[in-house]
């Protein structure tokens, strides 16, 4: 066989990707380019290493085999780029960060912190959901990740370094805004909009109710906080999220915190990657920025106050900051 390393490279970017197309944009090529090396790799292996169905590709038995061949060639060329890297110290490099799509409400702030510090690093930020996330850390792809806690069991490092909040919120004029202190059974007479299964807000809220003996009436499942927040304001029902994904309708007033028994429920933010891991300059320096100033950077929304004082529930918030 006489294949080269740039066969390999694209090869393993059409099968990370399931796309040429995804391909030839990350490799900054034209499809028709990666096609073409692609196919003279399969001619020099002597057998398909893709079939198409279809507008989608998918590994053959070889295709598979030479996929793992490949990341883990891959691999070494980036454990190189590290060694290197880190004899300069952190004035450049790569940062592949993937957050859960709660963490987005404020996980751009934190590396726009992180870059001022650290101008020649390049920050690749893809957010997903949990299940994918978990995923992605299972096939090594990132440096690291911002979420919940992961599950026990796995092969992971994870560090928490924030307080996440989960808070029930309703539209402005529901009659349980202006309540005191409600109580759980009362509440649960409720409707309630929810994220999917196996989501971490998810999870943390049937635990929570599991621990009491109580479940929820739940009229909708959704896999966006956008979209529950939405629902909420409609008048759908009344959801459960984190408070970091509340500062603009704070702002405006469009959504209110109930003042619940229970409530908030006390979650962390993590910072998880794979026990074990060998991080770049770059990578090491991102993580201790996280655990030793993420905390103090990022704010907890508060309430809008309601008159010239701020609403129970506003105040047990504003004890978390």
């Amino acid at each position: 066989m006489n294949f080269t390393l740039r066969q390999l490279q694209l090869f393993e970017a059409v099968a990370r990707n399931a796309s040429f197309t995804r391909a030839a944009e990350e490799m900054h090529l034209t499809q028709p380019a990666v096609s073409t090396q692609v196919k003279q790799l399969e001619e020099d292996v002597g057998t398909p290493l893709f079939e198409h169905m279809g507008r989608k590709i998918f590994l053959t038995e070889a295709g598979r085999e030479m996929y793992e061949f490949s990341r883990n060639i891959a691999q070494k060329f980036t454990d190189i780029g590290m060694v290197l890297d880190e004899m300069k110290g952190v004035k450049r490099g790569m940062l592949n960060i993937s957050v859960t799509s709660t963490a987005k409400y404020f996980a751009p702030y934190l590396l726009a912190a992180f870059c001022r510090q650290h101008t020649g690093i390049t920050v690749n930020l893809d957010v997903t959901n949990r299940e994918t996330l978990l995923r992605q850390l299972a096939d090594n792809t990132p440096d690291m990740a911002i979420m919940g806690k992961p599950p026990d069991g796995l092969d992971l490092k994870a560090d928490s370094f924030m307080s996440n909040p989960l808070v029930v919120i309703a539209p402005p004029d529901h009659p349980l805004v202006k309540a005191g202190r409600i109580a759980l059974d009362r509440l649960l007479q409720e409707r309630f909009i929810v994220r999917e299964q196996g989501s971490g807000t998810r999870n943390a809220i049937e635990r929570f109710l599991q621990h009491r003996g109580l479940t929820m009436t739940t009229t909708m499942e959704m896999s966006r906080n956008e979209a529950i927040k939405h629902a909420v304001m409609a008048g759908l029902g009344l959801g459960i999220v984190s408070i970091h994904t509340l500062e603009m309708e704070f702002a405006l007033g469009r959504l209110a915190v109930l003042n619940v028994e229970g409530f908030p429920i006390l979650k962390d933010w993590y910072v998880v990657h794979r026990t074990g891991k060998r991080f770049s300059a770059a990578a090491e320096a991102f993580k201790a920025f996280v655990l030793n100033e993420g905390g103090n950077l990022i704010q907890i929304p508060q309430p809008r106050a309601a008159g010239r004082s701020r609403t129970k529930a506003g105040r047990q918030i504003a004890r978390l900051s």
